[in-house]
């Protein structure tokens, strides 16, 4: 199977937005992928290539870069880097694929595009997989990647790169391997004139950076009900400080059905590629209806 090929559309306001598509079923729901808040689609490369390799009864695979991500082109107003914007891209894309109805996967920023995307366009939702994101975010954990988006030096090389993400994120992320931190640095970050830094407009990390956190945040409970009956599963990092589990029971309460995953010796948030968690998507997008 081919691996991938980028593609691009232009948003409302003119901006160029990338897009990589993995090839697979056309009898199959496509799966879209959503990263976090400073992250890209090559965050979901490990997992396509693993899903991929099932079969050919397995899905499309579209792997998004918000605007200001990845291969997609920085906003001249900052202002528009909000979740309702990003969720817009998102259905001009749906509708640019002539995609009716897709299962998503939403890593923490993008399970928040997937609860504002109930507002407007549940209709498009088939199932979703919530990657270490619920509807209620804990204080801590925000103020977590707050401190981290702080401290985002330009680094002189790929090893310096893996040595701060590992000074960073170590002590939550027990479980990864030196090449999961290989993997992790070179989908955190970009070479941009010989200097490695993080691959996205810096007015991102800036604006949640000194976002004021003097108390928790409103909930989106409204907006998680409003979910259709569709098949629903969320993945809890281990050590993660942004989903609590006692988010997690109350999901569970409110959608009886839907299924719960820790993923061991991980924190905020998961790698999806590493065992078992590539497994148990699997079986999950697998049992999906054919469109």
């Amino acid at each position: 199977m081919a691996d991938f090929t980028q593609h691009f559309i232009q948003s409302t306001d003119g901006l160029s937005l990338g897009y990589r598509v993995y090839p697979g079923s056309p009898d199959r729901m496509p799966l879209v992928c959503l990263p976090g808040l400073t992250r890209n689609a090559r965050d979901f490369h490990r997992l396509a290539i693993t899903l991929s390799s099932t079969g050919a009864t397995f899905p499309t695979i579209i792997a998004v870069d918000y605007r200001g991500r990845g291969t997609s082109e920085r906003a001249t107003d900052p202002a528009t880097y909000t979740v309702g914007m990003e969720a817009q891209d998102l259905v001009l894309l749906l509708d640019h694929l002539q995609i009716r109805k897709a299962s998503f996967i939403g890593t923490s920023r993008g399970g928040l595009i997937l609860h504002i995307l109930t507002s407007f366009a549940p209709e498009r939702i088939g199932g979703v997989i919530f990657n270490d994101i619920g509807p209620v975010l804990e204080i801590e954990g925000l103020r977590d990647i707050q401190s981290y988006l702080t401290q985002a030096p330009d680094l002189t090389d790929w090893t310096e790169a893996v040595r701060h993400l590992k000074s960073i994120h170590g002590v939550s992320f027990p479980a990864l391997r030196d090449e999961d931190w290989q993997d992790l640095a070179q989908s955190v970050y970009t070479d941009r004139d010989g200097r490695i830094t993080g691959d996205c407009d810096p007015a991102i990390g800036r604006a949640f950076a000194a976002m004021p956190l003097d108390g928790p945040l409103p909930d989106l409970w409204t907006q998680f009900d409003q979910f259709a009956d569709v098949p629903m599963m969320v993945i809890r990092g281990e050590n993660s400080t942004l989903l609590s589990t006692a988010t997690v029971r109350e999901m569970q309460a409110r959608r009886p059905t839907l299924r719960a995953v820790v993923a061991d010796g991980q924190g905020h948030a998961p790698l999806l590629h590493r065992p078992p968690l590539a497994g148990q998507i699997s079986e999950f997008v697998g049992s999906s209806d054919v469109t």
